[in-house]
């Protein structure tokens, strides 16, 4: 198989917009991150501070969340996952209202759920509203994860959620033209990342186990860009969309052509778990797997 082109002219726009941001802004963990749950030996850097390391062990994971919170935008960070046998490990990089698992909570994940050796890795993403998830979606990645760095992304604005693995569009939710509570667009998100054991049901649903002979697992970071609306209180300019941003004009509202022809290619070719084709769970389809990823 061979992937499609993404589009030209939005990777470079994307481009020209994280150098910008990052003439302007310091890119370094310490402006941006904040340290959670994390035992001072589990989290690492480079000499230069550009890289990152969290690391699990039988005792402890780790993780980081933004120091700002954000309403609409693009997020964007390169990771590279634990390699070997990662079974029952989880790399969470997410965006979410609180730091904890609220009952009010809006959130946008991404969950890179570890395997045995020589088994692919599943990336499964989620999006909660008000304190209710339950819309996985899982798909099988074209390369090793493992092996180099690879960026993966959120667009956020009031009429869709984009998921994009180096640029390539994997998941497309949208919102409706009515008020519903399916679409998360009133919360403003810190973004998170972790790692941490899950072996209960990570792999295979919970059938193959964490083997801790193997520990530390560690995943790395780099890159973290973002051109988003910062929220400050009480009336950020983000409470109400201004068109002013390139990720919250018309051309963000809809996949591209090129865009269009990846995330076909993706549907045909990766996906392994879809809630919205999972009569089995749901009887009665919910009502956002009825707006068209093409519109």
């Amino acid at each position: 198989m061979e992937r499609k082109a993404s589009s030209m002219a939005k990777v470079l726009l994307i481009g020209i917009v994280i150098a910008i941001l990052c003439s302007e802004i310091k890119c370094s963990f310490e402006d941006n991150f904040s340290i959670s749950d994390c035992p001072d030996s589990h989290f690492k850097t480079s000499e230069d501070g550009q890289i990152w390391y969290l690391s699990l062990d039988n005792k402890a994971g780790c993780g980081f969340m933004t120091r700002q919170r954000y309403r609409f935008g693009w997020f964007s960070m390169k990771l590279k996952l634990v390699g070997g046998d990662s079974a029952g490990v989880v790399t969470a990089y997410y965006m979410c209202t609180e730091d904890g698992a609220g009952p009010t909570r809006d959130e946008l994940d991404f969950e890179f759920l570890g395997n045995r050796t020589g088994e692919p890795y599943l990336i499964q993403t989620n999006v909660y509203k008000n304190g209710i998830g339950g819309r996985e979606m899982r798909h099988v990645l074209w390369f090793d994860p493992t092996q180099d760095f690879h960026t993966y992304s959120i667009l956020w604005n009031s009429h869709q959620i984009v998921f994009f693995v180096d640029k390539v569009p994997i998941r497309v939710y949208k919102n409706a033209n009515y008020t519903n509570n399916f679409f998360p667009n009133e919360k403003p998100m810190y973004l998170f990342s972790s790692i941490w054991n899950a072996d209960d049901w990570a792999t295979r649903g919970g059938l193959e186990k964490t083997d801790w002979k193997n520990a530390p697992f560690v995943s790395t970071y780099m890159d973290f860009n973002v051109d988003a609306c910062q929220w400050e209180d009480p009336f950020p300019s983000c409470v109400s969309t201004t068109t002013q941003n390139w990720w919250d004009q018309y051309n963000s509202w809809h996949l591209s052509s090129d865009q269009k022809l990846d995330y076909a290619w993706v549907q045909r070719n990766f996906v392994t778990y879809d809630y919205c084709q999972d009569i089995e769970r749901y009887k009665v389809k919910p009502e956002e797997c009825w707006l068209s990823p093409w519109d």
